[in-house]
């Protein structure tokens, strides 16, 4: 078996326990929620098929639906993450292009660019996630509040775990 296969199988099932067994419990004034789980998906390196993300995103999401009993709302939100991911790189792609085993992470893209990357991705996961929650427009600035406070605490926990995990960052932008 290939190691980075087996590396990204302990890594999911890692994130989703640490999601389903600490984090879905933590829930700052009702309003803020950690969906650190998204994380695999943000770090898949540029190479992975389309079509595996996608499977990948939704799988992920579905197993966490099924602990949080939420009727599919993560499945959605993390295939739509899948979905927008790839446009997301193309259009953050350094002027050369992405070398084909790069991983979007901040020792081989840098701060700036994995900063700007991991935000958007969080922010889209969120925005989906929650107005599916709300299923309507009455409630819309409570729902983007918890958008954009969630985005934060979750952009933040995917910073240190980048942070912590990354080795040492590389001195580019990542805007080439």
């Amino acid at each position: 078996m290939n190691s980075n296969l087996l590396s990204y199988l302990v890594s999911l099932v890692l994130l989703l326990a640490l999601q389903i067994l600490v984090l879905n419990n933590i829930q700052i004034s009702g309003f803020l929620n950690p969906f650190l789980y998204i994380y695999l998906i943000i770090v898949l390196p540029v190479s992975f098929p389309r079509i595996g993300v996608l499977f990948m995103g939704f799988g992920l999401g579905l197993a966490l639906d099924v602990f949080h009993q939420t009727l599919g709302m993560h499945a959605v939100a993390t295939t739509f993450l899948a979905y927008c991911r790839p446009f997301i790189l193309q259009y953050m792609a350094p002027r050369d292009g992405y070398e084909f085993s790069r991983v979007p992470g901040i020792r081989d893209m840098g701060y700036l660019w994995f900063g700007t990357y991991a935000a958007i991705m969080v922010f889209l996961h969120h925005f989906m996630l929650f107005f599916i929650e709300a299923f309507r427009l009455s409630g819309f600035w409570f729902t983007l509040g918890k958008v954009i406070g969630s985005t934060l605490l979750t952009f933040l926990l995917v910073l240190v775990v980048q942070l912590l995990f990354s080795g040492r960052a590389s001195n580019k932008s990542g805007y080439d």
